[in-house]
């Protein structure tokens, strides 16, 4: 059985392999272990490889490497016009091969598979992945928004979503998303099962500095908690800015700045932290929460996307309005006052990590695909 994988995810050479976002990356492989080949249409990149890239491990991976397009600048959107054309033949040429066909939403890229699969009676069996907030609080892009319609009511086929939704329709399947392999669990949570809040409270931030991700949010809640550290694991636009901000603010001697490492280093990160600090101001559901509660950090995030949901689920950490630094503020304040609370809540992210490991991820998917099976038999009868 073939895979067919449609996503906007990076890809960049190092040496003589391809490297791509290491999340998707791992994922991936892991997913190729269902199937007999996973062909990947994803965009190359020029530029060295960021310490996140990966290089794929299962030889049953090939990636189908597209033209980049898109961006922040309108420039960069309208070079997708110019790109769809391309990457609506490279998908329908791989597409003739497939048994299976995902889309991994929203993307420039993706939109164009819907539409190329929209003009397809094969294969069947076809899975979209919708990574962003599926109700989001505030209106987002225009394209996110024709993708959910498109998803919802003319998709012919399973979608999985992050998190549970009011009047889902029945082919939307609620997903928890795996960052962990079985032994890595077992790695973090013995730290994690060892760790006592204690002064000064460790708090970290994982991320992309950018400004959807709220660091900004990070450094002003740090400024008000003489008694607290962060670190920040992670690069992008924004680092220079917030460098400053922290020198402005008073927290810079109390702020260390890692930049972007491998996911290894990520992983001393949360070993060492009590807290992790994610004002995001927009997510489905961030990795971050997931790898930081197998360690037993307690998350305090923004209350965007899932995110509510899901830690009102797991009965640990708090969301909270992404911009509220007062609010984030009072949160760690009233963990260090009550360190029984945030050791059983420590506790319960413990045990909800364990829902986010590859081995559980592919039952689900087999699962998923079983309901696939039936629609495609159900077709075929038709």
């Amino acid at each position: 059985m073939r895979l067919l994988i449609v996503s906007h995810t990076p890809h960049y050479r190092r040496g003589g392999e391809l490297a791509g976002w290491g999340p998707t990356v791992r994922e991936i492989d892991a997913l190729a272990g269902l199937f007999d080949s996973v062909v990947h249409v994803a965009p190359l990149h020029a530029g060295p490889a960021p310490p996140s890239a990966l290089a794929y491990r299962s030889e049953r991976v090939r990636v189908r490497v597209v033209e980049p397009a898109g961006g922040e600048r309108w420039r960069d959107k309208l070079a997708i016009l110019g790109r769809a054309p391309r990457w609506a033949r490279a998908i329908a040429r791989e597409l003739r091969d497939a048994d299976v066909a995902q889309v991994r939403c929203p993307a420039g890229i993706s939109l164009v598979a819907l539409g190329v699969l929209s003009a397809s009676a094969r294969p069947v069996r076809r899975w979209a992945k919708y990574a962003g907030a599926w109700r989001p609080a505030a209106p987002d892009a225009w394209s996110n928004r024709v993708q959910r319609w498109w998803l919802e009511r003319a998709w012919r086929g399973v979608v999985t979503i992050n998190g549970a939704w009011p009047g889902q329709p029945a082919h939307l399947h609620s997903f928890l998303n795996p960052c962990l392999t079985d032994e890595e669990l077992s790695e973090a949570q013995e730290p994690g099962l060892r760790k006592e809040l204690a002064r000064p409270l460790r708090l970290a931030f994982v991320g992309r500095l950018e400004p959807g991700k709220g660091a900004d949010t990070a450094v002003r809640v740090i400024a008000r908690l003489p008694d607290a550290t962060l670190t920040v694991a992670g690069d992008g636009p924004e680092r220079a800015r917030l460098e400053r901000l922290a020198g402005d603010t008073g927290a810079g001697a109390r702020i260390r700045w890692l930049g972007a490492l491998p996911r290894q280093a990520v992983g001393d990160v949360y070993a060492a932290a009590h807290l992790l600090l994610l004002p995001s101001r927009s997510e489905g559901w961030p990795k971050a929460a997931s790898e930081a509660m197998a360690y037993g950090v307690v998350p305090l995030a923004g209350a965007v996307g899932s995110i509510p949901e899901l830690l009102g689920r797991f009965g640990t950490g708090r969301a909270l309005d992404p911009s509220d630094v007062e609010g984030f503020t009072e949160a760690i304040r009233w963990y260090a006052e009550h360190p029984e609370t945030w050791k059983e809540e420590s506790r319960r992210g413990l045990r909800a990590a364990e829902q986010f490991t590859y081995s559980r991820y592919l039952e689900a998917v087999e699962r998923l695909l079983a309901f696939g099976r039936a629609a495609e038999g159900a077709a075929c009868e038709t």
